[in-house]
């Protein structure tokens, strides 16, 4: 086993897991995985991977103890954060922009595929937060796959979903989505 999941299941048997001892175990996955997404992104925020990592920390900090069962769990907790660090950041830079034309929305997830920009981020948060309402499931596999550049077999793991099953509820989620976002 790995020193992650050593950490999460010795928490589990006891009094929840040690922030401080799990990110520092975490630390280079995290970076990747910010990296990632940041890489996909393109100019997406002015955060550099460093600088989003150090942000979870702090966000996950304020826990006396973290909650998760597996390894696969702490990192889609993670994607959520991250998600959230990334959308306030990008708030808080379009409200000092105010204005600019609308962008065509790709919700584009593929390595190289493209640039997604600011107002593409922020609108698909705000269209996520409305399938979350009516389709729980569907945006957890929108968040781990679009904000924490999970594959279709990883969110599979996390959720205790087939690959068949995440590519529907990827394929749903997408044309749910696009209708929000026209």
């Amino acid at each position: 086993m790995g020193e992650i999941t050593e950490l999460i299941d010795g928490g589990n048997r006891g009094n929840g897991v040690d922030n401080a001892a799990l990110f520092e175990a975490a630390y280079d996955e995290l970076k990747k995985l910010a990296r990632a997404r940041l890489s996909r992104s393109g100019p997406l925020t002015l955060l550099d991977s460093t600088a989003l990592v150090n942000e979870i920390w702090l966000r996950l900090s304020g826990k006396q103890t973290l909650q998760v069962e597996t390894r696969r769990r702490f990192f889609a907790y993670a994607a959520q954060v991250m998600r959230t660090v990334i959308v306030d950041q990008l708030r808080e830079r379009h409200a000092l922009r105010r204005g600019g034309g609308e962008r065509a929305i790709t919700l584009n997830t593929a390595l190289g595929d493209g640039v997604a920009g600011d107002d593409e981020a922020l609108q698909v948060h705000e269209a996520l937060e409305s399938l979350a309402q009516l389709e729980p499931r569907l945006a957890q596999v929108v968040e781990m796959r679009y904000f924490g550049g999970m594959t279709e077999v990883e969110i599979g793991e996390t959720l205790g979903l087939t690959e068949r099953t995440v590519r529907r509820d990827w394929e749903k989620a997408r044309l749910l989505l696009a209708s929000m976002l026209e």
